[in-house]
């Protein structure tokens, strides 16, 4: 039966509502989440890319779209994968539920005593035939359709936002609190989510404080949860949280479901490219909707999103601008993109505008796959490395996307010149 209101019962019931967040005028907040390499879908995205890393070590030119997925002790691993490469799958697979910590059932699972399950085919003649044929390598067109999006903020020195480098960050610690038993009580699911307050100025705005932190953390049934909020306080926050955003109304949220024993495939599903937010940028910018793990670089959603991330950071590390945000788009064995947009938000230097900045990204990159591929160095093994811990914002000397590229600006104002002279 519908239940109805006085209209005086409804004024009541309005009244009493006090808004939850009051933040000054110009000011808002925005949440970010990471997960661990222990984290069901995240241990299916190191499977793939465990895979992916040990056919490009043999032959470079391996062409892989490898997913997996796993519930309890079952994982299965499929797709498509044309390779000269001799890989002993199921020996792969094991290793790599082993390297993320999964060595006792009662933990998740057990390489040991895994089910696998190998259903691997070899890539479409048809789509062969069009992304590579007889073309010469830079002229390689792009493995499927699609948009991707680059990001960048001068909000950290990495240039990420906030949000989402803290997020990473926090997984890095747990992780290394678990592996170095540091807090021999983890187990190797966690995840983190980060809530930065944020003040408008203008066209820009920046971090003000950490309004909020969450921490689930997997542990062992022998802790209590009164010893986990200390040990999380102690060996992580305190490593990871900037102290001059943090004040005495930041909030902790550690472990709010008082237990987390039951982790990993036991206690969810796992698939690959299931955290693709968590991947990128933590919810600013966009996502093109393509995941990367278990991707050779042929395929766009993979080489093309860094491209976009090296074109985003190099504009703001130029000082061309103070966030922006690229997008580009493919056709299926095209080689050059279909489209290529710049958004600055406003944030562009005085005497440029995003007009301007397309163009100095067409005349400094060129941004087919096989020039992609090539320039960023994308057919070496290092992509079991990018499965946790975000794929940007990272100082790894193989991630090549994230070393910003000197942008000849007067080379650009004198080609433009010319141009107007003619």
């Amino acid at each position: 039966m519908a239940t109805h209101y006085r209209l005086d019962e409804q004024h009541h019931l309005l009244s009493t509502h006090k808004t939850k967040f009051q933040l000054p005028k110009g000011h808002f907040l925005f949440t970010s989440e990471s997960v661990s390499a222990g984290h069901p879908d995240k241990l299916c995205d190191f499977i793939s890319d465990s895979i992916l890393d040990a056919c490009l070590e043999q032959d470079p030119n391996s062409k892989v779209a490898c997913e997996s997925a796993c519930k309890n002790s079952l994982v299965m691993v499929f797709g498509e994968i044309t390779t000269n490469a001799q890989v002993p799958y199921e020996t792969i697979v094991r290793e790599a539920i082993k390297n993320v910590g999964y060595d006792n059932i009662n933990k998740g699972l057990d390489y040991k005593n895994a089910s696998i399950i190998v259903s691997l085919d070899q890539q479409s003649r048809e789509i062969n035939q069009a992304v590579v044929g007889a073309k010469h390598e830079d002229e390689i067109g792009a493995g499927d359709q699609g948009l991707m999006i680059g990001y960048a903020s001068d909000e950290t020195p990495e240039l990420m936002p906030l949000t989402h480098h803290l997020c990473n960050k926090l997984i890095e610690r747990v992780q290394e609190c678990r592996v170095k038993e540091i807090c021999p009580w983890m187990r190797p699911d966690a995840k983190v989510q980060v809530t930065v307050e944020y003040k408008r100025d203008g066209a820009t705005f920046f971090p003000v404080r950490i309004h909020n932190v969450l921490i689930s953390q997997q542990h062992d049934e022998k802790i209590t949860h009164i010893e986990i909020q200390a040990e999380l306080h102690q060996h992580v926050l305190k490593h990871v949280l900037p102290q001059q955003y943090v004040d005495e109304h930041t909030q902790y949220h550690l472990n709010p479901s008082k237990a987390f024993t039951v982790g990993g495939p036991y206690g969810d599903a796992g698939l690959t490219g299931r955290k693709i937010i968590v991947d990128t940028y933590g919810g600013w910018g966009g996502h093109g909707g393509g995941a990367f793990s278990g991707k050779d670089p042929t395929k766009v959603d993979r080489s093309a999103a860094y491209a976009a991330r090296w074109v985003a950071k190099s504009l703001v590390a130029s000082k061309l601008c103070k966030r922006v945000m690229i997008q580009v788009a493919y056709g299926i064995g095209i080689s050059e993109p279909l489209s290529i947009s710049v958004n600055s938000y406003g944030t562009h230097v005085e005497g440029y505008d995003d007009d301007d900045l397309s163009e100095i990204v067409q005349e400094n990159f060129d941004l087919r796959p096989g020039v992609i591929i090539r320039e960023l160095k994308l057919r070496r093994p290092i992509y079991a490395k990018t499965a946790s811990g975000g794929h940007f914002g990272r100082s790894e000397n193989e991630f090549l996307w994230e070393k910003p590229k000197i942008i000849d600006i007067a080379a650009w104002k004198s080609n433009k010149e010319q141009q107007q002279q003619k």
